[in-house]
């Protein structure tokens, strides 16, 4: 009785806070009610946001501090140090030093993430992937804050925490971790149509990255490059790894959450110990500024990209990783990334979600970071000297010397003094600006299909089978049918064929009407036309005493010297003896190694009575199999492919000449995948 009678007693002391929004107006948080919440202030309507909207500001703030310390997004991440260098100069269109000296090597640090998840959950979720690089150079550190995805949800960056709290776990229960299957998102999604084409990269293979070295990284936003000559043209930046960009395949990508949450940041740190440095190729598109409106399609708006057929992207420079971090803490949770930080030669534009996160990224810091010194930290310290009249504040390191601290003086001459243009002088390009202030989308905004129509049409027939299935799960852990039917009634006019599948495998009323009358597709963006290499594929090698010594190390060796990465599986981890003596270290056995940690598997065995096929080969085996893999043989391993009744088929290779086998097993472990395996 008294229990309940406090509990009681303390629900009457929170009732005064439990607020119930539903059927209410949208108000600020000071009870003011506002006309409209899709769309910030801007001077025009493709013009630049304003200081003074207070409503988006004091959205944007809220959420800004809605985690302490973990970051709200971006939480799980991992990172490395590296160098730039400028493959030829780019003053033409740049008077960023960065872009124009090529006899410079830049440092970097590059920072990969996860979006969705917390900071606890695992590397391989399906979700966009942060790419954010911090140049040191000698005009100022410059990020390029970047997605593996080109394009984004939202427009307009007033409603950045509307689609965050839709894609993170649901209030109520805090469920799901990392994962976008419920009810909120797809509720979000079918409400705010302009997510449509992000929507079909989160649903594609995009999402499921077999590595950070594997994957793209994309600026998302136009940009400006100025020149010496103050001549300004759009912009957008690219990341093309020179491995190619490859995925795991859904099956792959749930397992891994278990068997290794961290296969990611393995990966990664890995690679860089044994020297095989991931390199990324810096490439821009460039749009001169009498071209802005001749597509059909507007350029500043987010949620759209430049068809690489229409706008070719031109490689300018390679970035190399070479070095892992010393401490995780002080470096990849310390670092602090803003769009905001740049150089001269490089400036805005009027993109309605870049001008909301050149406020949100400071705001951040200054909670997360604990106060404004955050640019001390010594990952976040610039390369070059720094001085203006800031002082105090938490975290304070710097020891200022002499009583003047504000500007204009003349105790200290006048100094730190403003630099001019010549000088090195960051000056904002003077760009004529004028318009009504209002709370609208431009109508050049207002296409929301045909670009997730374009990049439908761009996919191979596997990958439209991914995106199916991916939609299928997704929509189908949606409990409320009306948000199915809204999602399926959404798609139809990205492709009726897809939404008319999708509604089928999720029990709601296909639609009958749809379609677009786009035809154009953009080869680039299937990642069937990307780089292939064999180059740092990890090969599961399963032998037992008594292989052939000098013939299997004759192979292992030619892959070793062409960059593959050969992991040594046996019946017991240690040293496995083969004929002449030949020994290799088993680091492996198949209670701790499975199938989806590996590229491709090769089966050699060892004498006929080692190592009998059981369940557990069976399964590394039909698993590797089933995810398309490269699987090859020889000696005694012959023996369980034809077990397996795997011979002949599609990238599954039998040796006899281990010269030629060494070879054909590189060629075929490039392809990645050998999707004529898949029933579409």
């Amino acid at each position: 009785m008294s229990d309940k009678r406090d509990h009681n007693e303390k629900d009457e002391q929170l009732e005064i806070f439990r607020v119930k929004d539903k059927g209410k107006y949208l108000t600020t948080n000071q009870g003011l009610k506002m006309s409209e919440d899709e769309f910030s202030l801007k001077a025009g309507e493709r013009g630049p946001t304003l200081m003074e909207d207070f409503h988006f500001r004091e959205k944007m703030t809220h959420f800004d501090h809605e985690r302490i310390p973990e970051r709200v997004v971006h939480a799980r991440g991992f990172a490395a140090h590296g160098e730039f260098q400028l493959y030829e100069s780019m003053e033409r269109y740049t008077k960023a030093k960065l872009f124009t000296n090529t006899s410079k090597k830049t440092p970097v640090f590059v920072r990969f993430s996860t979006v969705n998840g917390s900071k606890g959950s695992g590397d391989t979720a399906r979700d966009a992937r942060g790419f954010a690089t911090k140049f040191y150079t000698e005009e100022g550190n410059y990020d390029l804050v970047a997605n593996n995805i080109p394009v984004f949800f939202i427009q307009d960056g007033i409603k950045f925490p509307d689609v965050v709290h839709a894609f993170k776990p649901e209030p109520h229960n805090d469920i799901p971790q990392a994962a976008t299957a419920h009810d909120n998102f797809w509720d979000f999604v079918a409400n705010n149509q302009e997510s449509a084409h992000m929507i079909m990269w989160i649903m594609s293979d995009r999402a499921i990255p077999r590595s950070f070295r594997m994957m793209e990284g994309f600026g998302v936003h136009t940009f400006r490059f100025v020149n010496e000559r103050r001549e300004a043209f759009f912009v957008k930046f690219h990341w093309k790894p020179t491995l190619g960009t490859h995925s795991l395949l859904w099956e792959e990508s749930q397992k891994l959450m278990g068997i290794d949450p961290d296969f990611h940041r393995n990966d990664l740190w890995n690679a860089i110990e044994r020297g095989d440095y991931p390199e990324f190729e810096l490439g821009v598109q460039i749009i001169n500024e009498s071209d802005e409106f001749k597509f059909d399609f507007d350029i500043l708006d987010a949620t759209k990209l430049w068809p690489e057929e229409d706008v070719p992207v031109k490689l300018i420079g390679k970035m190399t990783l070479n070095r892992n971090v010393d401490n995780f803490f002080a470096e990849t949770e310390q670092v602090a990334f803003h769009p905001g930080h740049v150089v001269p030669g490089i400036d805005f534009t009027n993109d309605p979600l870049l001008q909301a996160r050149l406020f949100s990224y400071t705001d951040t810091q200054l909670i997360r970071l604990g106060g404004p010194n955050f640019h001390e930290l010594p990952i976040n310290r610039p390369v070059c000297p720094f001085h203006n009249n800031q002082r105090d504040g938490f975290g304070r390191q710097t020891i200022n010397v002499g009583k003047v601290n504000y500007h204009r003086n003349s105790l200290a001459g006048n100094t730190p003094a403003p630099a001019s243009p010549a000088e090195g002088g960051y000056m904002s390009y003077q760009e004529k600006v004028e318009g009504r202030k209002v709370r609208a989308r431009s109508e050049s905004f207002k296409d929301h299909f045909s670009q997730a129509t374009l990049f439908w049409n761009s996919m191979s027939a596997p990958e439209k089978q991914h995106i199916m299935d991916a939609f299928s799960f997704e929509v189908g852990k949606v409990k409320s049918k009306s948000v199915r039917q809204q999602v399926v009634d959404m798609f139809a006019n990205v492709n009726l064929g897809l939404a008319q599948a999708v509604a089928r495998n999720v029990g709601v009323t296909p639609p009958h009407h749809g379609g677009s009358p786009v035809t154009k597709s953009s080869p680039a963006l299937s990642q069937l036309n990307t780089e292939m290499t064999p180059k740092t594929r990890r090969v599961a090698v399963i032998l037992t005493e008594g292989f052939n010594g000098p013939e299997v190390k004759r192979v292992l060796d030619s892959w070793k010297a062409n960059g593959l990465v050969p992991v040594i599986i046996s019946e017991n981890i240690g040293v496995v003896t083969g004929t002449n003596g030949i020994k290799l270290e088993a680091t492996e056995n198949l209670l701790t190694a499975d199938s989806v940690l590996f590229d491709a598997v090769y089966m050699v065995r060892g004498s006929d009575n080692s190592m009998k096929f059981n369940k557990e080969t069976a399964y590394f085996l039909d698993e590797a199999f089933n995810h398309q893999k490269t699987i090859g043989a020889t000696h005694e391993g012959k023996k369980w492919l034809e077990i397996n009744q795997f011979v002949h088929k599609p990238g599954v290779l039998i040796g006899d000449n281990m010269d030629w086998f060494a070879m054909d097993f590189m060629k075929s472990l490039a392809k990645h995948r050998h999707w004529e395996r898949q029933v579409v």
